[in-house]
C-alpha cells in the first residue's frame, strides 16, 4: 500500500493518515478496543496504524473505514467543494496491497456524500479477501475491463469476464479474486446508505 519511508502514493504520511483515523474514531466516542471489535483488526493493530507505525492492507483500511462508517478515499483525502472537479492522473489517489494489487481512487471525496469510484487491478492468482459489509442501504457496481473477476457475494461465487458487469448490495460481505493468468482490471463504483458525510 505504501511507496516507501511510510509515504502512501499519494504523498500522505501514515503518521497522517493515523491521525485521520485517530480523530475519527474519537469524534464517534469510540476507544481502540471498540473500533478493534467493529472492524475485526487487532486492537494492537489498530493502535500501530492510528501511530503511523505500522502500514495497513488495503482489506484492513477498508475494515477500519467500515466501521467508521465511512471510505477508504474519504481517509486518504480531504473534502473538496461540489462544483467541476477535474482530477487529473497523477492526483489519483493509490493504495497497493503487497499482496499484488492495487486500488486507484478516481472520485474525489465530496462534502456530504459517500461515494467512490475506483479502479483496481488484480495480478494473476490474486485474491484481494473478503470485505465487511458496509452500512446498511450500501450499493456496489462493478464492470469487467479485461481479464477474469471471480465476485463472491455472501459465500456464492461468480465469474465476471471483460465486459461483463454486476450489481450487489454493499452491506453483505464480499470479496474479488483473480483465478486467471492475466491480470484484471475492473472497476466499482460504491455509494455508502445512511451517510453522515
Amino acid at each position: 500500500m505504501s511507496d516507501n519511508m511510510g509515504l502512501l502514493s499519494s504523498g500522505l504520511s501514515m503518521a497522517e493518515l493515523g491521525a485521520r483515523i485517530r480523530a475519527r474514531r474519537r469524534a464517534q466516542g469510540l476507544g481502540l478496543e471498540q473500533l478493534g471489535e467493529l472492524s475485526g483488526v487487532s486492537r494492537s493493530m489498530v493502535s500501530d496504524v492510528e501511530r503511523g507505525l505500522k502500514t495497513p492492507t488495503v482489506l484492513v483500511l477498508d475494515r477500519l473505514a467500515t466501521a467508521l462508517g465511512t471510505s477508504i478515499a474519504r481517509l486518504l483525502d480531504e473534502p473538496v467543494g461540489d462544483a467541476l472537479v477535474v482530477l487529473r492522473g497523477e492526483r489519483h489517489r493509490v493504495v497497493r496491497d503487497p499482496a499484488g494489487w492495487e486500488r486507484r481512487i478516481l472520485s474525489p471525496v465530496l462534502p456530504g456524500v459517500e461515494f467512490e469510484f475506483m479502479r483496481t487491478t488484480l495480478g494473476p492468482g490474486v485474491d484481494a479477501g473478503e470485505f465487511s459489509p458496509h452500512r446498511p442501504g450500501s450499493r456496489e457496481y462493478v464492470a469487467v475491463e479485461s481479464g477474469q473477476l471471480t465476485l463472491t457475494i455472501d459465500g456464492q461465487a461468480s465469474t465476471l469476464g471483460a465486459g461483463d458487469s454486476a450489481y450487489f448490495p454493499g452491506d453483505c460481505r464480499h470479496g474479488f479474486a483473480n483465478g486467471g493468468a492475466e491480470d484484471c482490471v475492473y472497476y466499482l463504483v460504491m455509494a455508502l446508505g445512511g451517510g453522515d458525510g
